[in-house]
């Protein structure tokens, strides 16, 4: 039976994907870290769609958690499938404002983990017939976002290196899609520390986990390059790439920084 690994699993975007994932078949190996709230996902899952789910709960920001993962989910099965790279968060405030360590901590999950889970798994993924990635980035990747820099700039980092990956492997049997949502009711602006009228603003265009999710594994599945789900978010993805670039940093700014 082909496998499916999620990371950032326990919640959000990440339990819909794995939910998605194994109504369409597969088998499950969940990464996060809580183990109580991946225990409750995994017997779900077997409940539900009579899948397996294995669980292993990690500080995926932790020095050698990728090499962790990947030696872990070997162990679990031979025909790995499917790869998401969805652990990860944001931090609002001024660059200079906010802690030089959690920014850090925040890129290393941002970034450097599904760079190194990315690498570390790929031999595995080349031995299946068909084997799909899923980089999950944002809608903040497409500009720079002041009072979100760094998170922005990790995001576009994403993009950029699944657009690279992505034709690295084309001639090969993986697919390479990166999934860029907005605004969803995730519990993103409480762990980013935005104020409540900020979270007001996001809760009023806000997508629902399990919509993102459905757009994100039909899209994966049918080898798309990139998903950017809900109309509203693809026009705001798509204007970045015709309007000037000092326009759209100016209206990301009258958006975040006045309530700071």
């Amino acid at each position: 039976m082909a496998y499916a690994l999620v990371t950032g699993a326990s919640r959000g975007i990440g339990r819909a994907i794995a939910l998605q994932l194994a109504q369409r078949g597969y088998d499950l190996l969940l990464v996060a870290r809580s183990e109580n709230q991946l225990t409750t996902l995994a017997l779900e899952i077997g409940a539900k769609y009579q899948h397996q789910a294995h669980v292993l709960a990690l500080d995926l920001a932790a020095p050698g958690a990728a090499e962790t993962v990947a030696t872990w989910a070997t162990q679990q099965t031979d025909q790995m499938a499917v790869l998401v790279n969805n652990a990860g968060y944001g931090l609002w405030g001024r660059f200079e404002q906010l802690g030089l360590a959690e920014q850090q901590n925040m890129m290393q999950l941002n970034m450097s983990l599904p760079v190194a889970l990315t690498h570390a798994l790929l031999p595995a993924l080349h031995k299946v017939p068909k084997a799909y990635i899923l980089n999950v980035s944002s809608t903040a990747a497409y500009q720079a976002v002041p009072s979100l820099s760094l998170y922005a700039a990790s995001k576009a980092f994403l993009l950029s290196f699944s657009r690279g990956l992505r034709y690295e492997l084309k001639t090969s049997n993986i697919s390479v899609t990166c999934l860029s949502p907005g605004a969803t009711t995730t519990g993103f602006t409480d762990r980013a520390g935005m104020g409540a009228e900020l979270q007001a603003t996001a809760n009023k265009v806000s997508m629902t986990p399990e919509a993102v999710a459905q757009a994100a594994v039909a899209g994966l599945l049918a080898g798309e390059a990139e998903i950017v789900p809900g109309v509203l978010n693809k026009v705001s993805a798509g204007l970045t790439s015709i309007v000037p670039k000092g326009i759209v940093e100016k209206i990301a700014a009258g958006i975040y920084e006045k309530y700071l």
